[in-house]
C-alpha cells in the first residue's frame, strides 16, 4: 500500500517531480547537460543566497561530509556533536586519517556558540564540522551565531552539514562566511535520494591545494576543474534527479523563498503544540527543528506498533533514532507537506490512540 512518508527522509515526492525524472536522457558531456547544470546550479544559489560554487554530487550527503574533511582539514578538525549525524562526522574524520577532537553535548542538546569559541581560541584547528539540523533529536543548532564566532578565526574552515534543513530553513552561505554548505535532494527538497549539493568557498578550495591524499571521486578541484572549464561533473551524475531538481528549484522559487521558511516554521509550531499536549518534547526547547519534531513518548506506547497501524492508514512516521528507539518517536514536516498533511496525520494518531 502507498504510504505518505511523514520520516525525516527520504520525503513525500510529488507526482510532477516524479514525472521530471521520467524526461528522457541526455548525453552527460553534451550541451543540453551543460545547460542543465548551469540552470540548476544558478537556482540553488538563489536557495542559498550565495555566489560560491554549487557541487553537484551523485552520492548520499555522507560522500560529500567525507569529501569536506578530506579536502579542508590541513591540520585538526574540531567535530560538535550533538547526536547521531554529527557522531557520523566525528567518525568519518577519524576514518579518513585527520587528527580530531570533539565537543560533545547529551542528545537533546544544542551546541553552542561560547562552546564553539572556548575550543577554538586554542588555535588548535583549521576546521569545524557543525550539525545545522540534527535528525536524529530534532535540534537545530544556533548557525547564526556558532557562524559568527567562527569569523573570528580566519584560518578556520566552517563545514556544516544541513541535510535535513537545506530547503526549509533560510540558510544565507555568503553572509555567514560557510566554506562547505552540503546536503541530500531526498529532505527538504522532496526529491528521491541519489544526488548531494554543497556550496563550496575558494577558502575551501585553497585549502584543498594545500591538502594530500584527497582522493578522487570527492577531490574539491578535480569538481572545481570539471565545473568551471566544462560546466560538467567529474563523472556520470544522476540526470534524472538532476531534471528533476531543477523542476523542483523552478517551483520552490516561483512560490518564494519566505513563504517556503514560514510554511515550514508553521507546520513546526502545529506539531510541536501537538507533541506538548498529547505527550512531550525531547530536545531543548530553545532549539527545536523546524523540520523534524522528536516527541518524547511519555505515555509508553508502542511506536512500532503504531506505525503498523499508521501503515493501513496510508501514512509513516518514524521511530526515536538509535538509544532513543521507542523512547522518542519523530514527525518530519518538511519538503512539500502542507500544514493540512500535519493535521490529517495527528489526527489518525489521535483516533488509533484513543487520546
Amino acid at each position: 500500500m502507498y504510504k505518505k512518508l511523514f520520516i525525516p527522509g527520504p520525503t513525500h515526492v510529488r507526482d510532477e517531480i516524479l514525472e521530471a525524472m521520467a524526461t528522457p536522457m541526455i548525453g552527460h558531456r553534451s550541451k543540453e547537460y551543460v545547460a542543465l547544470q548551469a540552470e540548476v546550479i544558478t537556482k540553488v544559489q538563489r536557495l542559498l543566497y550565495t555566489e560560491k560554487r554549487i557541487f553537484l554530487s551523485t552520492s548520499s550527503s555522507t560522500g560529500l561530509m567525507e569529501g569536506a574533511v578530506r579536502n579542508c582539514v590541513a591540520k585538526k578538525c574540531l567535530n560538535t556533536v550533538c547526536g547521531a549525524f554529527s557522531k557520523r562526522w566525528h567518525q568519518i574524520t577519524l576514518a579518513n586519517g585527520k587528527p580530531a577532537d570533539k565537543i560533545e553535548v547529551p542528545m537533546g542538546q544544542a551546541i553552542t556558540a561560547e562552546m564553539v569559541d572556548e575550543a577554538l581560541s586554542s588555535g588548535e584547528y583549521d576546521a569545524i564540522t557543525v550539525v545545522h539540523n540534527e535528525t536524529s533529536t530534532g535540534v537545530l543548532n544556533p548557525l547564526y551565531e556558532i557562524a559568527e564566532v567562527v569569523k573570528k578565526y580566519p584560518d578556520v574552515c566552517l563545514l556544516v552539514d544541513a541535510v535535513s534543513s537545506m530547503a526549509g530553513a533560510k540558510i544565507e552561505v555568503d553572509k555567514l562566511s560557510i566554506d562547505v554548505c552540503l546536503a541530500g535532494v531526498q529532505k527538504c527538497f522532496a526529491l528521491p535520494p541519489g544526488l548531494a549539493v554543497a556550496s563550496v568557498s575558494q577558502k575551501a578550495l585553497d585549502r584543498a591545494a594545500q591538502v594530500e591524499n584527497r582522493g578522487y571521486y570527492f577531490d574539491f578541484l578535480v569538481l572545481q576543474k570539471y565545473l568551471d572549464e566544462r560546466g560538467q561533473t567529474p563523472a556520470t551524475p544522476a540526470i534524472s534527479q538532476i531534471f528533476a531538481l531543477n523542476k523542483q528549484m523552478d517551483d520552490i522559487l516561483a512560490g518564494g523563498l519566505e513563504n517556503r521558511w514560514q510554511r515550514h516554521k508553521e507546520m513546526a509550531a502545529f506539531v510541536q503544540g501537538w507533541a506538548r499536549q498529547h505527550f512531550g518534547l525531547y530536545s531543548d526547547e530553545q532549539y527545536l527543528s523546524p523540520t523534524v519534531t522528536n516527541i518524547h513518548n511519555t505515555r509508553s506506547i508502542s511506536v512500532a506498533d503504531l506505525n503498523a497501524e499508521l501503515g493501513k492508514r496510508g501514512a509513516m512516521i518514524s521511530n526515536g533514532y538509535g538509544s532513543l528507539k521507542e523512547t522518542c518517536f519523530r514527525i518530519a514536516h518538511m519538503g512539500d507537506l502542507t500544514l493540512a498533511d500535519l493535521e490529517w496525520l495527528t489526527g489518525q494518531i489521535e483516533d488509533i490512540l484513543g487520546l
